[in-house]
């Protein structure tokens, strides 16, 4: 250890700012009527999307358990058992994930919302964000984007037209060409989107990317008017992606034939097969009132707020110092 590697990399100040901020959701909660929970960070499921790495941890006597890369499936099983509107600040967890803007372990807020609207949601995390934003918030309204319009403006091609044009933007990102030619549609946008169409969005104001495709649906429900697209959406400010909401699927049958299509993906990409979260279905069998739902990155919002470079700039001790 180096001399120093004891010291917290975030200033007093900005830890006096982001306890302010998290009193200031609390508040905000609360004054709505929407309960706070906690739920279990050490789980038996690992997660199956392709895009999430489980951190993996041996407890004598449980076997095998995971850090929660996310407090969803639980806090479905409350809504199933009739919790009403919730919400929760949590610690999370995500391996192979570090960088200016990543640390494994970070601060998510999620929240559910009975009867609420995908459009519904995206006014609410609106909210959220000028809440935390303070002095640091967009001064113009909000901005909604389709996925297919945004890819269209910043990417250049269809996103559910023909894969040669999708396939050639991945390669000129620096794809080669066998692993483009054995990229799936989805890989490839993922790519894409990534590169050009996220860094290009939330200039000077918030921006919602809505209707992804069917096909990245997770555990969204598709658009009951238009089946090609789901009722997902992110936000975005300065290029920085900051939330990620669904309108809930709420079909049993449904999401498991979705969990059994992410093992397939994961195989494919040499990734571990976990099985689905049994307790999840079992909540969702039991039956998920019709809601909406998103999860927030606490501390990107808060780097966005006091102008930080680096997600260290707002927590106490990233990994290297943990």
């Amino acid at each position: 250890m180096t001399a120093g590697q004891w010291r917290p990399t975030a200033t007093f100040a900005t830890l006096e700012r982001r306890a302010a901020a998290l009193a200031a959701i609390r508040d905000f909660f609360r004054a709505r009527r929407v309960l706070e929970v906690e739920t279990p960070a050490l789980v038996h499921s690992a997660v199956t999307d392709v895009n999430l790495t489980s951190v993996r941890v041996e407890e004598p006597g449980h076997g095998t358990l995971y850090l929660q890369t996310s407090p969803e499936y639980a806090m479905k099983r409350l809504l199933a058992a009739g919790s009403g509107d919730i919400y929760q600040v949590c610690r999370v967890f995500r391996g192979a994930e570090r960088g200016r803007q990543h640390n494994p372990e970070f601060t998510m807020l999620e929240w559910y919302r009975l009867g609420f609207s995908l459009e519904d949601l995206m006014r609410e995390v609106g909210d959220i964000a000028r809440l935390v934003l303070g002095e640091s918030a967009p001064t113009v309204g909000d901005e909604y984007v389709s996925y297919r319009d945004a890819v269209r403006e910043h990417a250049g091609f269809d996103p559910f037209g023909d894969i040669a044009p999708i396939r050639a933007a991945a390669q000129a990102l620096g794809l080669d060409g066998e692993r483009a030619t054995r990229a799936g549609r989805d890989e490839l946008l993922d790519l894409v989107v990534g590169a050009k169409v996220g860094p290009a969005l939330g200039r000077n104001r918030l921006t919602f990317l809505h209707r992804y495709p069917a096909s990245q649906a997770a555990l969204a429900r598709l658009d009951p008017d238009d089946a090609r697209v789901a009722l997902r959406f992110e936000l975005y400010l300065g290029g920085v992606e900051l939330a990620n909401g669904y309108h809930e699927l709420t079909s049993v049958d449904e999401q498991r034939a979705r969990f059994a299509s992410d093992r397939q993906n994961r195989a494919t990409r040499a990734l571990p097969a976990h099985a689905a979260d049994a307790h999840l279905l079992a909540a969702l069998d039991a039956g998920l009132p019709d809601c909406s739902g998103v999860a927030l990155g606490f501390d990107r919002l808060l780097m966005l707020a006091v102008g930080a470079e680096r997600i260290d700039d707002v927590i106490a001790f990233p990994v290297e110092r943990a």
